[in-house]
């Protein structure tokens, strides 16, 4: 085992590592660096990558090597960086081997197809076995009627709580910016005053009868 290197378990699916100190310098031209630490458990220093660096030589001349070897696949700066490792036969021709993801500088190895069909096959079986369990708990048996089912006494899931939302107050900034676009939305209502002359009102005159 190298010395600073941590063991490598049985299954590096759930294993993970990083270094705090480089991770504010990631950056493209720096990332196989940091990938290739000491400390690194997915490592293999026996890579075409060492040789390369202890060698001074260009990283270019590893398509012109055979062996294991570290490429730099995918880039989504300035966080997500994609390292393949892969067998190299020729210059053009490689076989990948494992894929590893360094998401805000912590290294994880990326699942293969086996272990993710796995994975949902274990989670499958885990959930028909409890609702068999479930189903089972509902059945009765008579001698004279043989099996039949209870749900009504059989056990019931308990139900669950809700969780009331709490509302977070809002804040000065939101309050002021609420209010002016209220002002700028709200319509201005000009007042004008109706000016109303008043008259003075003579009753009608009384109209007299015709005397002939």
């Amino acid at each position: 085992m190298v010395p600073g290197r941590a063991p490598v378990p049985d299954n590096p699916l759930g294993l993970s590592w990083h270094d705090s100190a480089l991770i504010p310098m990631l950056n493209p031209s720096n990332i196989m660096e940091y990938f290739s630490e000491k400390s690194n458990p997915f490592f293999d220093r026996t890579c075409n990558n060492e040789i390369v660096k202890m060698q001074r030589l260009n990283p270019e001349q590893l398509t012109n090597m055979t062996g294991l070897e570290y490429i730099l696949l995918h880039v989504q700066e300035p966080i997500l960086y994609v390292i393949r490792k892969q067998e190299r036969h020729s210059p053009t021709q490689a076989t990948p081997l494992a894929d590893y993801y360094i998401i805000a500088g912590v290294v994880y190895q990326a699942p293969d197809l086996g272990s993710v069909v796995n994975s949902r096959l274990l989670s499958t079986v885990h959930h028909l076995q409890s609702a068999i369990e479930e189903a089972s708990s509902c059945s009765r048996y008579h001698p004279s009627k043989g099996y039949t089912w209870d749900f009504k006494n059989g056990k019931s899931l308990p139900a669950k709580k809700e969780v009331p939302v709490r509302e977070e107050p809002s804040s000065l900034f939101q309050r002021q910016r609420v209010d002016m676009l209220l002002a700028e939305l709200t319509p201005v209502e000009v007042k004008q005053e109706i000016k109303t002359e008043k008259k003075d009102m003579k009753p009608p005159p009384e109209k007299k009868p015709r005397t002939n």
